[in-house]
């Protein structure tokens, strides 16, 4: 395909353009420079939870227990992004007052995809023991829930998983990535692979379709990180398992939805898959 090779800066400019143009990402800028980027950017989810009518006690309440589950130094990465995970599915319980009800603040908008803030930002200068940089971090209501490193299709799509996973170490920005719930890692020859916190190299995914149509990298982010897709795959599909976080293959995703159906119809049936 025309194009392939290109260096890395057109890909990330072109992929960029996609999220904004395709999938209706706001984009929050290049992120090189600026100071305090962070796991939790409270600006941003500050205002969504206002737009959704909480008050600002409940607001400032939900914030100080994300930032202790994302940061509990007492934890690994994985009991972190578990506790965190938990705070994203269920709700932030808060209590603004001694002897006042519990109240459920919800981060994320689960049943309405569309309204919840999907935004991205590029070159995130992230400070630890170690700066590091991820090209291109996914942001729900201010959260961030992806992170995405791109590689010259020269290069190899296990260049960017071991980035990633030496990101994810104490000593470098693992406790930026305890909020982070997909990280991916693509080239435009090769396409898109994806992974957890922790999954090892071997064990990160490939959606597979035979379609010629454009780079894979960008037929894959368009299903991948469609809105409704990416907010279904983070409810429905995620699994903590004896230490050990799980997405699922393609085709685990598509033989559920299928079995659905069957349920649905009150009819029996058969998964096999190895």
């Amino acid at each position: 395909m025309a194009g392939v090779g290109q260096p890395e800066r057109a890909t990330q400019d072109r992929v960029i353009a996609l999220f904004r143009d395709e999938l209706g990402y706001r984009y929050l800028g290049n992120w090189e420079y600026r100071d305090g980027n962070s796991n939790i950017e409270e600006t941003l989810l500050t205002d969504y939870l206002s737009r959704c009518g909480y008050s600002p006690a409940q607001i400032a309440r939900a914030l100080d227990i994300l930032h202790s589950e994302a940061d509990n130094h007492a934890r690994s990465l994985y009991d972190n992004n578990k506790a965190f995970y938990s705070r994203l599915r269920y709700g932030v319980q808060v209590r603004t007052e001694a002897g006042r009800n519990t109240e459920t603040v919800h981060v994320i908008n689960w049943a309405e995809p569309e309204k919840n803030d999907f935004a991205i930002a590029e070159e995130v200068t992230v400070y630890g023991n170690h700066e590091k940089r991820p090209d291109i971090v996914l942001y729900v209501n201010g959260i961030a829930i992806g992170v995405l490193e791109l590689k010259n299709s020269r290069g190899s799509i296990g260049d960017g998983i071991r980035q990633s996973l030496v990101n994810q170490r104490a000593e470098f920005i693992g406790a930026f990535v305890s909020t982070v719930q997909f990280i991916f890692a693509g080239n435009d020859s090769e396409g898109l692979q994806y992974g957890a916190i922790g999954t090892p190299e071997k064990y990160f995914l490939k959606w597979k379709e035979e379609d010629n149509s454009r780079f894979k990298l960008d037929k894959y982010l368009l299903k991948l990180c469609n809105k409704s897709w990416l907010i279904e795959l983070m409810y429905d599909f995620v699994l903590f398992d004896g230490g050990v976080k799980k997405l699922p293959r393609v085709h685990q995703y598509f033989g559920i939805k299928a079995a659905q159906e069957f349920v649905r119809r009150k009819e029996g049936g058969i998964i096999w898959h190895t």
